[in-house]
């Protein structure tokens, strides 16, 4: 697999932001191609302690070549981002000084056709970022009930032919398994009427989302993962967070805004119960968007959002 091409997203806002000092503690808890990674051992002079989580291992192994040069500062652990709690304490850590999270799929699992988060090439329905997981794409759309593909496609897609999709693929699989994304991106474009196609995005966008977040699970873990991270930060660490879509967005907006809240209870309690104390401040009371410059270099970029915060010194 080449990796020389990866264009990380929103490199020099994200690194400026997370700040790296030389004889740190860093993580990237979406290591990817490692891009974001590798600016951050620039930047810290590689000097230091740095982190590099996926649950791809494919992400892992080349980086464990890609980076070999720093020897001993560099760590690579194959897991999921929702363990960021254990896998700290198993590195013997007491703090770290700045974590980085992109979200979404990465540009090597879309471009892998294998793997099958593609829309656009013909590829096995599989769509698993950890392929030691069980559930699959093709698992999904051939054995869940209707009105569990319509939630799917609504809650996770915000598909507005969600329904009708749903009817085509139980109607089409009653001929057989839909075992490839070429099958299932020509029962979308049957489903969705040639008006509505016209307009917008590729037809099978949101539908391939949908089923890549659900077969990965990635919204539920978002929020505790976020909260995990902030815990572990030392105060004056950084959490930066790129998003790719409105509800990976909304939790991480207001995630971070109830961290960086006192008092949670209720407005009319007469007195707080609740002990919650502000852990973070917030940087960025806006998101930081990417430059037209470089949407034009990088379409994927378009829809990325960079939210950043500080955890606070007591």
């Amino acid at each position: 697999m080449d990796y020389s091409y990866h264009k990380p997203v929103l490199l020099k806002e994200t690194i400026d932001m997370l700040s790296p000092k030389p004889e740190g503690v860093y993580v990237d808890a979406t290591l990817g191609g490692g891009g974001h990674f590798r600016e951050i051992l620039k930047r810290a002079d590689g000097r230091g302690r740095f982190i590099g989580i996926d649950r791809d291992e494919d992400a892992i192994l080349n980086a464990r070549n890609g980076f070999s040069e720093y020897g001993g500062n560099v760590e690579f652990i194959h897991d999921n981002f929702k363990n960021i709690k254990r896998i700290i304490e198993n590195l013997n850590l007491e703090g770290i000084d700045g974590i980085v999270f992109d979200l979404g799929v990465s540009s090597f699992q879309l471009d892998e056709e294998s793997r099958g988060f593609s829309y656009m090439k013909d590829a096995p329905l599989d769509m698993r970022m950890d392929r030691r997981a069980r559930l699959t794409a093709e698992q999904v759309v051939n054995e869940m009930d209707r009105e569990t593909l319509k939630k799917i496609f609504q809650e996770y897609g915000e598909e507005a032919w969600a329904s009708r999709i749903a009817d085509f693929i139980c109607e089409r699989r009653k001929n057989g398994r839909i075992a490839t994304t070429g099958q299932l991106v020509e029962i979308i474009k049957d489903a969705i009427p040639a008006r509505a196609r016209r307009k917008g995005p590729h037809p099978a966008k949101r539908v391939f989302q949908a089923l890549r977040i659900y077969v990965n699970g990635e919204l539920e873990i978002l929020e505790s993962s976020i909260k995990d991270a902030v815990d572990a930060l030392n105060p004056g660490g950084r959490i930066c967070v790129i998003t790719f879509h409105s509800l990976e967005d909304r939790i991480v907006k207001n995630t971070f805004k109830q961290q960086a809240a006192g008092c949670i209870c209720p407005k009319d309690a007469p007195i707080c119960t609740c002990g919650h104390k502000k852990a973070i401040k917030v940087l960025t009371p806006k998101p930081i968007y990417p430059s037209p410059e470089e949407v034009e270099g990088n379409p994927r970029s378009r829809s990325a959002k960079l939210r950043v915060a500080e955890k606070l010194r007591f």
